[in-house]
């Protein structure tokens, strides 16, 4: 069985059964059995028959080692020729039109050279894996994706040209035209450097971004002014990526970033959820924040490997210096500014706090940064009265970042005050709780009656068993802070930081 034809019956001759005589350089074997003398005839004269373990090769037969060799016999014996043997045989075995080929590829390269070949330049030979694309588009806007865009009709109303805005077809102003965000996908290379913008013109496209479109008084809605510049500064940030841009250009263009979506928060609070999505500006606000930090991580670290050698040589053991002096100084003269932003916009979260209390002395010392970590304390402490009495000390663009944790400190105090007095008859100043909550009296009456605290005239009158800790209904928490009755600073000059 197993693929083998059966053997011969007995009483039939062997040739009207498929059977031949065994050849040996043309003649029969003499001198051996009849059952020896036989093969099929679909067998060829190549395969060998393999003996049974009892049975021991004739005096007339081929030596052992070459006719009955096992197969693992030959394969070690293949493996043990040199390396060479081994290729030239391979070699043969191989048809004529490889071996041409592989004789083309082992010439000499100035044969290939002579044969049509052409010799790649060294760059891409020695292309480093890790090397940084570098950009060389000038303009806030590719060439090809700004005919690309006005092919397809794809420019939005800040982009075109005066006088096409109604046209089919409108045109492109080539002087207000930003390079918009897109996904990466399949195929599509974006490390093209006529489609990346250097750092230099990066920095150029977000101060148009924010003088021309932000801060313009004549572009309105601000909600589509926000959509706008939010995909416009993705790109940006997008392009620094792509590069791994680093300096001070990427850390001004991304304060610039941190201030535009900390004033957005404030400003658009409330919205509806199609016009502004608050977790999508949080996301996108944490993200360049942290990658500030780390621009400023980094250059106080390689500052301070290179200067503190210097600095300690310079000063003699005898001489006497104030706290501080002789400490490396930072480049970047906003880094307290925006390490304070962190705190309050954070407020609460243990690792911001951690890193804050590691920071230098010289950092940490700064106003700026006490009043930040005071907030910070009377937030821990679950003080609302004095975490709304200093946030009446912080300057605008700080309450910004606060603001969103200021209508849960009002709602805290007011559930501290309904259980501590109350009583029937026991009736509280309006006036006097519109300053600790840091309102006016319009607005602090309207929250006291959206968590079920009764108001009747000048006085307040608690009760725990009213106090409702999910208000009746929704209170926005940006008309809720009294800075917002007040003059606003410029929106170019927030962004900037000249406010």
């Amino acid at each position: 069985m197993n693929g083998r034809p059966n053997r011969p019956r007995r009483g039939r001759g062997r040739a009207q059964q498929g059977w031949r005589p065994k050849q040996e350089d043309g003649e029969p074997r003499a001198g051996r059995p009849e059952s020896e003398c036989w093969e099929p005839q679909g067998w060829g004269h190549q395969q060998e028959r393999r003996p049974q373990w009892d049975e021991q090769p004739e005096p007339w037969s081929r030596p052992q080692q070459e006719h009955w060799r096992p197969q693992r016999e030959k394969n070690r014996q293949y493996r043990q020729q040199p390396e060479q043997d081994r290729q030239h045989q391979n070699w043969r075995q191989r048809p004529d039109q490889d071996r041409q080929q592989q004789d083309g590829m082992q010439k000499p390269k100035q044969d290939r050279q002579n044969q049509g070949w052409t010799q790649q330049p060294e760059q891409e030979e020695v292309q480093r894996p890790n090397a940084n694309p570098q950009g060389t588009c000038m303009a806030m806007c590719p060439k090809r994706e700004l005919q690309d865009r006005e092919a397809q009709c794809r420019l939005h109303r800040f982009e075109m040209l005066a006088g096409t805005e109604k046209d089919r077809r409108p045109k492109a102003d080539t002087a207000r035209m930003v390079k918009e965000y897109s996904r990466p996908a399949a195929g599509k290379d974006a490390t093209q450097p006529s489609d990346l913008r250097p750092p230099t013109v990066l920095l150029k496209t977000v101060c148009y971004l924010i003088d021309e479109i932000a801060g313009s008084p004549s572009l309105q809605p601000w909600t589509e002014v926000y959509s706008f510049v939010f995909d416009r500064l993705r790109s940006v940030r997008q392009d620094l990526i792509i590069q791994r841009a680093s300096g001070p250009e990427c850390v001004a263009i991304l304060e610039r970033m941190v201030r535009f979506h900390i004033y957005a928060s404030q400003r658009l609070c409330g919205e509806p959820l199609q016009l502004y999505d608050p977790k999508i500006n949080d996301t996108h606000l944490q993200e360049s924040l942290s990658w500030l930090l780390e621009n400023y991580c980094h250059e106080l670290s390689t500052h301070t490997a290179g200067d503190v050698h210097a600095l300690r040589d310079s000063q003699a053991p005898e001489s006497s210096h104030k706290q501080g002096e002789g400490t490396p100084q930072s480049q970047y003269k906003h880094q307290e500014e925006f390490e304070a932003l962190n705190l309050l916009y954070n407020l609460g979260c243990a690792r911001v706090m951690q890193h804050a209390l590691e920071l230098p002395t010289r950092v940490r010392s700064s106003p700026t940064v006490l009043l930040a970590l005071a907030v910070c304390r009377a937030f821990c402490e679950r003080n609302p009265v004095r975490l709304l009495r200093l946030a009446g000390r912080l300057d605008f663009l700080q309450g910004c970042a606060l603001h969103r944790h200021l209508l849960a400190n009002r709602r805290q105090l007011l559930f501290l005050y309904s259980h501590g007095h109350s009583s029937r008859n026991c009736r509280y100043p309006l006036g006097h709780l519109a300053g600790l909550l840091t309102l006016g009296e319009p607005q602090a009456e309207r929250l006291c009656q959206a968590h079920g605290v009764t108001v009747s005239g000048e006085w307040v009158g608690f009760n725990k068993a009213d106090f409702l800790e999910m208000p009746k209904e929704e209170v926005r928490c940006a008309t809720t802070h009294k800075r917002e009755t007040e003059s606003e600073p410029k929106v170019a000059c927030i962004i900037h930081g000249r406010a």
